[in-house]
């Protein structure tokens, strides 16, 4: 995939939910736009080139997470991309998920407690 991070195939599909959660995490915050993100993933580690990010901005969109709007910014026009209601929850959802993952990786509870969960 050129200058992707998912130099090996295989990690793809692991990382793409992380990045993911990052688009939606910012669109959350604030409004983003393709060139920001992929500059904000940059100083995460992630490379990805703009023909892997917007079909990722995309398929938000069309799932109702994301929606956009063209903003004009100094003559240019961008589309600016905000999380939905519908992506706020998703992301809230996600969040917790990734709390008890976080737990389990790095074993914040003890193993007889987890496994009662």
């Amino acid at each position: 995939m050129g200058r992707d991070t998912f130099q090996d195939p295989s990690q793809q599909d692991l990382y793409s939910g992380l990045i993911r959660l990052h688009i939606l995490h910012h669109a959350a915050e604030e409004g983003i736009f393709g060139l920001g993100m992929i500059e904000e993933l940059a100083r995460h580690g992630y490379r990805l080139s703009p023909g892997t990010l917007y079909p990722i901005l995309h398929r938000l969109e069309e799932k109702g997470m994301l929606r956009s709007f063209a903003r004009n910014e100094a003559g240019k026009i961008r589309r600016i991309y905000r999380a939905t209601p519908a992506g706020r929850q998703a992301l809230r959802s996600a969040k917790e998920k990734v709390r008890e993952l976080f737990g389990e990786l790095f074993e914040l509870a003890p193993a007889a407690e987890r496994r009662m969960r």
